[in-house]
């Protein structure tokens, strides 16, 4: 399962042993910021896509959505998500836990802008639900094949 890569993923870390495992599902932003009791912006969603070189993951903020001309202009490509059935099988976690640590090798991570307004934000950490604190410098820090921060989201 997911949710035990990414905890391997931070043994031996100042994040080890921080997975937050909420009784209830936190697998979209509405249900993860109810499980976590914060603010639905704080919920770091990470969202899937396909370029032509293969499969990327961009974190933006909970109430952000991608804007296509940012995409477009930042990516050179139109925006287009990895269908559910194929996210598991191209990014190494299943849709509602996909997260940008322990992830197959080869995708790259990207980070939005609209993270930076917030002290910690929460990302999945590999299942349904599950989810760690960070701050921005963690989640840079943390981030699998972190190529570096964008701005492609409007809220």
């Amino acid at each position: 399962m997911s949710v035990e890569k990414v905890q391997e993923y931070f043994r031996g870390t100042e994040k080890e042993g921080k997975v937050i495992i909420p009784e209830q599902s936190s697998a979209t932003v509405e249900l993860a910021a109810k499980a976590l009791g914060t603010e639905p912006d704080r919920i770091a969603k990470t969202l899937s896509f396909l370029l032509d070189d293969g499969p990327i993951l961009v974190v933006v903020s909970g109430e952000s959505k991608v804007d296509n001309r940012k995409f477009k202009d930042t990516f050179h490509t139109k925006a287009r998500m990895i269908p559910a059935a194929d996210v598991e099988g191209l990014t190494g976690h299943a849709p509602g836990g996909v997260c940008p640590f322990a992830v197959k090798d080869g995708v790259k991570v990207y980070l939005d802008e609209s993270l930076k307004i917030h002290e910690t934000v929460f990302p999945a950490a590999g299942g349904s639900s599950s989810a760690i604190e960070m701050t921005c410098g963690e989640l840079e820090r943390y981030a699998c094949f972190f190529q570096g921060w964008v701005d492609v989201s409007k809220k």
